[in-house]
């Protein structure tokens, strides 16, 4: 009952059991982004998995490691990029051993621009 999908949740869920320090420290950094609406998350996006995706505001980071600088894995990366751009997707790439979570934090905030006020009370306090 339900295999394919538990397969593809369990498929889904796996880099997040295997997070680098860089992307715990991430997740830390975006999950301020919530207040003001935004809610970043593993993602699978057709064929691929996101490291953090906020499907509202269409944006994928991508923390790389070391590995991503060989040609072979650089032409993957342009062929995921071009694909999630296709699908609509800005993505956003940070070494990871450079990721700077509240930089991070900052750029996704002046990228997606100010929080949307905050609605009056209805039937209040005067």
């Amino acid at each position: 009952m339900g295999g394919a999908k538990t397969m593809s949740v369990e498929r889904a869920r796996a880099p997040r059991k295997n997070e680098t320090e860089s992307e715990r420290r991430v997740w830390r950094g975006l999950r301020l982004l919530r207040r003001h609406g935004f809610h970043f998350r593993q993602a699978s996006i057709g064929k691929y998995y996101a490291d953090f995706a906020c499907h509202r505001a269409k944006i994928v980071i991508e923390l790389d490691g070391l590995h991503h600088a060989t040609p072979e894995q650089r032409r993957h990366d342009a062929e995921r990029t071009r694909f999630l751009e296709s699908a609509g997707y800005r993505v956003m790439r940070f070494w990871n051993v450079e990721a700077n979570p509240d930089s991070i934090a900052q750029q996704m905030l002046e990228l997606l621009g100010p929080p949307p006020p905050t609605p009056p009370l209805v039937g209040g306090g005067e």
